[in-house]
């Protein structure tokens, strides 16, 4: 409840809580960090912001189709790493042979910079949200126009009861309140949905906001979707619709658990910091911070006996990031960013082919 959020410390060290979790603000955060890339799927950050994780769907008739991996850069001109190719139901690691289809779903990583770059330089929606129109009045709603109003995005919201309607013009008194069905298409066009930025439709029916998703793609293609759902029921047939981000808060909810769980699992030689789950939970990117000394480290990476389906994708280094080569090492300090299709690494050792991880043990 809204009521309760600002003191959420507070409740959290008066009842002698570890965590505290919030779906639905949860769910308007990634949103809103989703906003800052409108061609992204989704958006997730590491080491303290300064690189991102981004999925996104190669359109057909873009210039990554055909394009092998290693000749990514001189074809792109820019400094991405993919780490993860999601083919149809298929996920892999791929190599540099491995080459980009049509529809093919990457994950890439690389400073925010480079990422706004390589989007403007693939023609994709690169551009500045300014104004978003969200569909339904809940929770969700109150926390995501928050933050948007925050940062300079003008925010209209279209909702059917009318007291809602009422506290949310008390509640955000600088976004835009209308009373209406969201259904109702010739609302929708007086609203102006075709001139829009950005339509969230966050209503609590999961039809309801498919079929306004799919409206809204038809006369407005050029804005950026986001589509709230609560069950899994129709989870493939969802995955073949074009209703943008598909944004689940139960499922937002269980992955802040397994962070917070696999994160405070602690070993001895190093700590997994960071862990987010990528491609519809298939894969694992974990950032582990280096705080002693291992036989691993000083060893060039191209002598150490990786694991299949694990790729070490950046390395920080006192603030610097890269990306690997063969003849880089990991040091003392550093913190190191795996990408992984092998879940349980609770270790930067368990990387290693002779190295049994949390889940071989158990």
């Amino acid at each position: 409840n809204p009521v309760y959020a600002d003191g959420i410390s507070l409740i959290k060290d008066d009842l002698g809580l570890s965590m505290i979790i919030n779906p639905e603000f949860a769910a308007a955060s990634e949103i809103a960090r989703t906003l800052r890339f409108p061609s992204a799927i989704k958006v997730e950050t590491f080491a303290k912001s300064r690189v991102e994780v981004i999925n996104y769907r190669i359109v057909p008739g873009s210039i990554l189709c055909n394009v092998k991996i290693e000749n990514l850069k001189s074809t792109v001109k820019s400094d991405i790493f993919i780490c993860a190719i999601q083919r149809g139901n298929e996920v892999f690691i791929p190599t540099g042979a491995t080459e980009l289809m049509a529809n093919d779903i990457i994950s890439f990583l690389a400073s925010p910079t480079v990422v706004h770059e390589f989007f403007k330089k693939i023609g994709a929606h690169s551009h500045k949200i300014r104004d978003m129109i969200i569909i339904g009045g809940g929770r969700l709603t109150y926390y995501l126009t928050k933050m948007l109003l925050q940062v300079g995005i003008r925010v209209k919201i279209i909702e059917s009861n009318l007291k809602r309607c009422e506290d949310l013009s008390e509640l955000l008194p600088d976004a835009m309140i209308i009373h209406g069905d969201g259904t109702d298409n010739q609302l929708l066009h007086e609203e102006g949905i075709e001139e829009a930025d950005a339509v969230a439709t966050l209503t609590g029916l999961d039809e309801q906001n498919v079929i306004m998703s799919l409206y809204t793609a038809q006369y407005a293609p050029n804005a950026k979707l986001f589509t709230k759902i609560k069950h899994f029921d129709f989870d493939d047939m969802i995955k073949s619709m074009d209703i943008g981000s598909v944004i689940y808060p139960k499922y937002i909810t269980a992955d802040h658990i397994i962070k917070y769980v696999r994160v405070m699992q602690n070993s001895i030689g190093s700590n997994v910091e960071t862990l987010h789950h990528i491609i519809d939970d298939k894969v694992e990117v974990l950032e582990f911070r280096i705080r002693e000394q291992s036989d691993m480290l000083g060893v060039p990476i191209e002598q150490l006996k990786i694991r299949s389906g694990v790729l070490i994708a950046c390395i920080n280094r006192s603030g610097k990031m890269f990306i690997p080569g063969g003849k880089d090492t990991i040091e003392l300090g550093d913190t190191v960013i795996i990408v992984t299709t092998n879940k349980g690494l609770y270790d930067i050792e368990n990387i290693l082919s002779l190295k049994p991880t949390h889940a071989d043990t158990v």
